[in-house]
Parts: C-alpha cells; sequence; structure tokens
C-alpha cells in the first residue's frame, strides 16, 4: 500500500510540474498575424503549447502561475530562418572547410551552429545542403532533446547536373530522369523535409520536372537556387515552391519575361503563395564589414567551437577585402533593392533567410541583420518584414498548425527583447529571452 500510495502521488506530483503554467505578462505582443500589437499583454503557457493569449484586464493568471515579467519589452514569436548551412561557420576557404571539418559536421560543426541560432532568437530554420545523415542526426537529436537548437527542417544534398569537386557527400549528381526520381525517393525515405535544386539550368527540362513532381509526391515542397534567369525559368514551369537568393550577379533588374512569368503564378491562388528567400544581408553589409571589421570580433559565434577551429575561421576572414567571394558586391549591391521591389510587387511572398554560415556570416548574427537590412535600408514595412520571419515561413513549411503565431495551440516558440521592434528593428540583435515549446532557453 505504502509503494502505492508513493507511485501515486509521486506520479501527480509530476503530472502537476509539466502541467505547470508559465505567464508572460505585460510585454508589448507582436503576434504574427500582422495585426495591431497587444499593449499589456497576457501569454499562458501550458507545457509545450500555449494555452491562452489576451490582456491586462481580459485574461486571468491562475494561481500558483510562474509569472515571467515582460514590461517594457516587445514580444514575438521565435524567429525563422528560412536558409542557413549548419555545416559551415563564417570560414572564407571551403574546399579547406570540407575536407578538414566535414568529418566533425554531425558531432560538433552542425551543433555548434544550431545553438548559436537558437541563441539569437531562432526557433525554427530550414538547413538547405548538408550531408545527409548527419542532418538528419543533428535535426532528429535536437528534436529529442539531447542538444540544443531550432526546430530544424533539412534538405540534406543539394541536387544538381554535376557535384562540384570533393563535394560528393553533400552534392548528388543527377543523370536522367529515373536518376532524378530515384535520387528524390532516396531522400524522402530517409526523412528530409524539402528538396534542393541548384544549376538546375544544367539539368534537361524533364530532369527538373521529375524532381518537383517527384517531389509533391511526397508532400515535399521544393527549394531552388536563382541565380541565373534560366533557373529561375525553368522553376516555374516545373512549380517550384520557393527560391533562393536575389540572383542574376550584377544584372540591375529581373528580365520582363519572368516577372511576367511570376504574376502569372502568383495569380493563381489554389496553388498557395510563391515564396522567395533573398538572402541580401550578406550582400548588401560586405563593404561595411569590410572597412568595419570589429563586428568580426563579437565572441556569440565561439559558442561551441573549440580554440583550434575558432582560431582557423579568424585567419581565414583576416583580410576581409580580400576575398574572392564579395569582390562583386560593389556591382552588386546597388542592385539588391530593385530585385526585392520587383518580386514584391510581382506578388511574391518574401520569406527572411540568409544563407549563414557564408564567410564572415555568422549563424548567431545573420538573421537580426537580414531584418534590418529590409526595415532600415529597403524600407520595407517593419510588421511585413517580422511575419516574412515568423508566420510565413511556418506557411511555406507547412507548419503553421503548430509555429509561426502567438495563438492558442500552438508551440510556445516565442522571444522577448527590451524595447519597441516595429520601431528599432535592430533590437534583435540582443534577445533578451528565448522559450522553446514552452522552455526558457535563454
Amino acid at each position: 500500500m505504502r509503494f502505492f500510495l508513493f507511485f501515486l502521488f509521486g506520479g501527480f506530483t509530476l503530472l502537476s510540474a509539466q502541467n505547470k503554467i508559465i505567464a508572460l505578462v505585460g510585454g508589448t505582443l507582436i503576434d504574427g498575424f500582422g495585426g495591431r500589437p497587444i499593449q499589456n499583454s497576457v501569454i499562458l503557457v501550458e507545457g509545450e503549447r500555449i494555452k491562452a493569449v489576451g490582456h491586462q484586464g481580459n485574461l486571468a493568471i491562475p494561481p500558483g502561475a510562474e509569472v515571467i515579467s515582460t514590461e517594457g519589452m516587445s514580444v514575438l514569436p521565435g524567429l525563422w530562418d528560412m536558409h542557413v548551412h549548419l555545416m559551415i561557420n563564417g570560414h572564407s576557404d571551403y574546399a579547406h572547410w570540407d575536407k578538414k571539418y566535414l568529418p566533425l559536421a554531425e558531432e560538433m560543426i552542425m551543433p555548434a551552429s544550431a545553438h548559436q541560432l537558437l541563441m539569437a532568437g531562432v526557433t525554427s530554420a530550414r538547413d538547405l545542403g548538408g550531408p545527409l545523415e548527419a542532418s538528419l542526426k543533428v535535426r532528429d537529436r535536437i528534436n529529442s532533446g539531447e542538444i540544443p537548437g531550432p526546430t530544424m527542417y533539412m534538405s540534406g544534398p543539394f541536387l544538381q547536373h554535376e557535384p562540384y569537386p570533393g563535394t560528393a557527400e553533400f552534392r548528388w549528381g543527377i543523370k536522367g530522369v529515373a536518376d532524378a526520381r530515384a535520387k528524390v525517393q532516396q531522400l524522402a525515405g530517409a526523412g528530409v523535409d524539402c528538396i534542393k535544386m541548384i544549376d538546375h539550368d544544367q539539368m534537361t527540362m524533364d530532369e527538373v520536372k521529375a524532381i518537383v513532381d517527384e517531389a509533391h509526391k511526397y508532400r515535399l515542397p521544393v527549394v531552388a537556387h536563382s541565380h541565373r534567369p534560366e533557373e529561375i525559368r525553368r522553376g516555374l514551369k516545373a512549380g517550384v515552391d520557393c527560391f533562393e537568393h536575389t540572383g542574376l550577379a550584377s544584372a540591375p533588374s529581373y528580365p520582363e519575361d519572368i516577372l511576367e512569368m511570376l504574376k502569372e503564378r502568383t495569380a493563381q491562388m489554389a496553388l498557395g503563395p510563391m515564396f522567395w528567400t533573398p538572402t541580401v544581408e550578406g550582400l548588401y553589409n560586405y563593404e561595411y564589414l569590410r572597412e568595419n571589421p570589429e563586428a568580426l570580433d563579437n565572441t556569440s559565434w565561439h559558442l561551441g567551437l573549440p580554440d583550434s577551429i575558432i582560431e582557423d575561421i579568424r585567419q581565414s576572414i583576416r583580410y576581409p577585402g580580400r576575398l574572392s567571394y564579395f569582390q562583386l558586391n560593389p556591382i552588386r549591391r546597388p542592385t539588391l533593392q530593385t530585385k526585392i521591389n520587383q518580386l514584391k510587387e510581382a506578388g511574391v511572398v518574401l520569406l527572411i533567410g540568409t544563407d549563414s554560415g557564408i564567410p564572415m556570416k555568422f549563424h548567431s548574427q545573420s538573421t537580426w541583420n537580414e531584418l534590418e537590412v529590409w526595415v532600415n535600408k529597403f524600407g520595407l514595412d517593419p510588421m511585413y518584414a517580422i511575419r516574412a520571419a515568423t508566420y510565413w515561413p511556418s506557411v511555406a513549411m507547412k507548419a503553421d498548425a503548430d509555429f509561426g503565431t502567438i495563438s492558442e495551440g500552438k508551440y510556445a516558440d516565442i522571444i522577448a527583447v527590451k524595447g519597441d521592434v516595429l520601431r528599432h528593428i535592430a533590437l534583435l540583435q540582443n534577445v533578451n529571452m528565448v522559450m522553446k515549446k514552452g522552455r526558457r532557453v535563454k
């Protein structure tokens, strides 16, 4: 009987702890839906999910709830970054990095990148290009709570006509329609969350269609590069779901035929939104960073990395002005705002993504920098930019039943930052609180 009573009451205690209410009280809530912010907000969190949302005066705080004051803070859904590369972390020499550190991707590099994203307020992210087994194992370890990180959506290897030398582990070549379908089937069977194409203007149109059609059979969205005009044309013809980067190098704007194709696609409501992740901040901010490299001394990107790798990265970016990766930037930079405006005017839904991990672009800093460029340099509305980093990514990944907004029943992925982010978007560089699935991780 004593054992039974101990078991009974012990189990009750555990259940009570799991169901304890957390109340976030007093902040200005930007819920992700795009409406007017809620002043003096109250958010009740029970377990992993949001139980109720209101404001002081219309939503009571249950007795015994743990109260967290968010007075003077902006409270918003955890951010999404829709284009990251966990397998790299700011090093300027990809060949050196891949050869030396790819064997450490699963156990060290990717977990460190994921942790850095989470501490920056990114609670969900899409990784676009990495070794298959390592990508899925890191995602699953995060989901099980073994290691910290955002909820990850993984593409696994790029699909392209021919892998670049030394990249076959994370870039898969396509040789014909049957092979295209087989590669997608292999990725889908392994459990990826999306399919990534690059250099598809070098594939046959039948191969491109086979990739997209096969992916859609498995209900996997297809993400495609947009570096060249024919990549965009073929992607649109095949039914790609989301394009990446602004592309077209230093060309001043998109060709008129592509804009007409985009307008034709965005007019088809039954197909859902046409998504595009422009990833502009790395290009836009390069010249400033070249002249003001002190930002590279921010130690937030050291998290999870040993001193030897930190020093290797430092040495690779010691002379920012010499990096071949960015030499065309002075010509490319003036074209970025034009292209963003063209996409927006064509009815495309823009998403926040950063290409985080490319030279000098660290997972701990890239996302807020992308938002800052959109708002302060390109003049996009702050609410539009925040929705591009919260609500719309969840829709793009078919995860909006659980993520993307602060509303009843959703996972409690919530961040808070001191001050008014709708007036000063750069406040997001210092996120004060991060809650992921109801647990405070910062």
